[in-house]
């Protein structure tokens, strides 16, 4: 009867790397972009004047161009205008720009499915 045991630690172990399976749906391309994901979203900073790209979710999503408040994002294949403070949906994923300055722009994409 020592099989019980081990049984129960095999069953358990799905359970313990789930966090880190959810943690590397998340990643930047280079240095042009950070991330910060959780369970089904990601805000990510993007750095501005230069390709900026990041890897979130099972998508891409890349910084297109800034102009004043407005933010072009290309998420999932879809090219979407963004105003500061407000969302949109592209490709099933809610897409809201959280700030924009001078040298960032910080974006928050949640959802998928769609």
């Amino acid at each position: 009867m020592t099989s019980f045991p081990v049984r129960r630690k095999l069953a358990v172990l799905p359970f313990v790397a789930l966090p880190f399976g959810a943690m590397t749906a998340c990643g930047g391309e280079g240095t042009n972009s950070s991330t910060d994901c959780g369970v089904n979203s990601c805000t990510v900073t993007f750095d501005r004047g230069v390709e900026a790209s990041a890897s979130i979710l099972g998508i891409k999503a890349e910084l297109v161009k800034v102009q004043g408040q407005m933010v072009t994002l290309k998420v999932a294949g879809q090219t979407v205008t963004v105003p500061a403070g407000d969302g949109q949906q592209a490709d099933g994923f809610d897409v809201s720009v959280q700030s924009v300055t001078d040298d960032k722009v910080v974006v928050k994409i949640s959802g998928g499915g769609g």
